[in-house]
């Protein structure tokens, strides 16, 4: 009969981030080892808590199956002689696979029967092989930081204290890190006393809640969720539930109770983000507001433990948040002593990469290349006064107390340190929005000045440091430049700007002057800084919804304008299922195929023997001049329609034309001819570069 197999390690206390993966991996390498061994099974359930991980199979058989091997042999005509009788080639495979040659069956591979051998072997017990799997699922976990401890050679997360491993209610023995497996387990540090007893796999998840702990992370998740909101909603207010925050709150506890306190309300005159911050950031708590979306001066915790001593634990969260708002309130009262004008000339001291020079000198460049973004764009004078006076000021809340307390307060703290000392909203805006997006998923600038800094200060570090030779190696990536380019595709991208990266690249490149000596030319920064916008944007226009070959048809052409682009990749993959696009991709494939050798593009009407010729080179002329003005207004779905009417035209020169005579000039007047047609088209989107599935 089929038994439940519970493995469990427990260990000292792994970091909150370790633990969704580390059960996951446990769960792949789980599936893989089955599969491998032969063993069926009805499911996987994986549970963490902060001190164990374990795997749950239910219903994982007693036996392994027996497994069936296949030898291909000779052809049956070989194997047999018109007798029916074996071969001496039928009996060598037969002896050389341990079988009868009776037992040979036949099977048809294509037009073609052959003999082949199988082979049975018998599935082993399922008991006998658990020592190794469960072996095998703890050396094959891997953690970021794994460490050591004590004298042995083991690396793991955290130190191994027991473990936990039974086939039903047999105990499945091994060692690993000096341990030897058995069936107790341990409950909560502080509501659980000694050693726990698994009698069977199957009671594991009842008899650790007895012992105060939830091991399964879904319904730990569910039950913190319902407490804080019962928590807050209990003071009339509701949680403002962060899932990143309930996620990290889930790893931190074995047995959660929510439990909602309370702070001085003057502190709720500080903008919201300075309370916010130490509260999620440093504490792990859940700001509460009221029903008109204001903070209210309460918060909810979550304690790893029951709720027989809520009171104190409140008053101890109570205190320490007490003292961290304390400090905030007098880095504000100190920052506001003087504006952020001031701070500015200071920013000389403060190193930006030792290559690059200082802040100062970063703002200096970024507010160039903002004011050369900003005229690109054509930037009304007023939003263009803004986003100057934002490239001074954006880097000086670097040195406010605040922001070196609480460093993920960078931006938002130079937006309020803004508007207290008077500056036009728009510029306060753009100080905080220049850091946007900071991470994946993260808001995008709303303005114009925001934009044009949040790409001015990404790409200066981006030049800066291909200049001097930074550039992301393997998952290395330092100094965040993937995000960076990612962040000037997305800003490009959602607001529609025409901007050429190429010429934004040369701008901030010969921002640094003489002042940095770079290691490469702009030449190639140019080259290497476009391949790493190309690689992306790749990515972002099939996460936008484009297949694959379509980006890779539009991105060849060109890309350095990035939204241009975007745009060609929408039209042609729109183009792609209307009936036109079969005649647009006749086009271009016959005249590429045939021309795509050819280096000149010279063409000699004067060198027509033929009416088909001219007809095909007038209605080349007509459909690239409209299609050219729709490419101009960027009007990709009209081109395409306009290109696909040269299927026609070219189909008659095809059927009427020999293009390869021996006339020289004849053919390779003729090869110019589709080579510009090919060429006109190839500047739209590289068809050749499409997959297309046969019908």
């Amino acid at each position: 009969m089929a038994r439940d197999f519970i493995l469990e390690i427990g260990m000292e206390e792994l970091p909150a981030r370790f633990i969704a993966p580390s059960v996951e991996q446990m769960r792949q390498l789980a599936g893989k080892a089955l599969r491998d061994s032969r063993i069926a099974y009805k499911e996987i359930k994986t549970y963490g808590t902060p001190r164990r991980i374990a795997i749950l199979i239910s219903d994982l058989a007693e036996d392994q199956e027996a497994l069936i091997q296949e030898a291909k042999g000779p052809a049956v005509k070989v194997a047999f002689n018109a007798a029916g009788e074996p071969t001496r080639a039928a009996q060598g495979f037969a002896k050389s696979q341990g079988v009868q040659v009776e037992d040979l069956v036949r099977k048809s591979v294509g037009p073609v029967e052959y003999v082949f051998a199988l082979k049975k072997e018998e599935g082993g017990k399922t008991f006998a092989v658990l020592p190794a799997i469960a072996l095998a699922l703890i050396e094959g976990l891997h953690f970021p930081k794994p460490m050591r401890w004590g004298d042995l050679e083991v690396r793991f997360a955290r130190p191994i204290r027991w473990l936990l491993c039974l086939y039903g209610k047999d105990v499945v023995k091994f060692e690993f890190a000096g341990l030897r497996s058995d069936r107790y387990t341990m409950g909560h540090r502080f509501l659980s006393y000694g050693k726990v007893e698994i009698t069977d796999a199957g009671s594991y998840c009842r008899v650790l809640e007895e012992a105060f702990v939830m091991a399964d992370i879904d319904q730990r998740k569910s039950k913190i969720r319902s407490q804080i909101e019962q928590a807050a909603v209990e003071k009339g207010g509701r949680p403002e539930t962060n899932e990143e925050l309930l996620d990290e709150v889930t790893n931190l506890v074995e047995y959660p109770t929510a439990l909602c306190g309370s702070f001085d309300g003057r502190y709720l005159e500080m903008p919201e983000e300075v309370l916010i911050t130490p509260m999620r950031e440093h504490q792990r708590y859940f700001p509460v507001r009221g029903s008109d979306d204001r903070l209210l001066p309460l918060f909810v915790a979550v304690s790893n433990g029951g709720a027989g001593n809520v009171d104190i634990v409140r008053a101890g969260n109570e205190k320490v948040l007490r003292a961290r708002l304390s400090d905030a309130a007098f880095f504000w009262q100190e920052d506001l002593k003087a504006p952020l004008e001031d701070k500015v000339d200071r920013l000389k001291k403060v190193i930006f990469q030792e290559s690059l020079g200082t802040i100062y000198e970063k703002v200096q460049r970024i507010t160039n290349l903002a004011d050369y973004i900003g005229g690109r764009l054509g930037a009304p004078p007023e939003e263009r006064s803004n986003l100057l006076r934002a490239a001074r000021l954006a880097k000086a809340d670097l040195l406010t107390n605040m922001v070196y307390e609480f460093p993920e307060l960078q931006g938002i703290m130079g937006r309020e340190y803004a508007r207290r000392f008077n500056e036009p909203e728009g510029v306060a805006l753009a100080i905080y929005e220049h850091y946007l997006p900071r991470f994946a998923g993260d808001d995008l600038p709303d303005t114009l000045p925001g934009k044009i800094l949040s790409i001015a200060d990404k790409l200066d570090t981006l030049v800066g440091c291909f200049g001097v030779g930074i550039q992301p190696t393997g998952s290395q990536d330092p100094y965040a430049l993937r995000r960076q380019a990612l962040g000037i595709c997305h800003i490009i991208l959602d607001a529609g700007l025409t901007l050429s990266l190429a010429e934004m690249i040369e701008q901030a490149y010969n921002n640094y002057a003489d002042r940095v000596k770079m290691k490469l030319g702009v030449d190639q920064v140019i080259s290497e800084l476009g391949e790493f916008f190309k690689q992306r944007l790749r990515v972002l226009f099939i996460e936008r919804g484009l297949s694959y070959d379509t980006v890779d048809a539009v991105l060849a052409p060109g890309y350095d304008a990035a939204y241009d682009t975007w745009l060609r990749g929408k039209a042609l993959e729109q183009f792609r299922s209307e009936p036109a696009f079969e005649a647009l991709l006749t086009a271009f494939t016959r005249a590429y195929n045939l021309s795509k050798k050819t280096e000149s593009d010279q063409v000699a009407p004067a060198l027509f023997e033929t009416e088909v010729e001219r007809e095909l080179y007038a209605a080349f002329h007509q459909v690239s001049k409209a299609a050219g003005d729709s490419c101009q207004a960027r009007e990709y779905n009209t081109a395409f329609s306009l290109i696909a009417e040269l299927q026609k035209p070219v189909d008659r020169f095809f059927e009427d034309v020999m293009v390869m005579v021996e006339d020289p000039r004849i053919r390779d007047n003729r090869l110019a001819l589709l080579k510009n047609i090919a060429d006109f088209i190839g500047r739209v989107a590289d068809l050749s570069k499409l997959v297309v599935q046969n019908k």
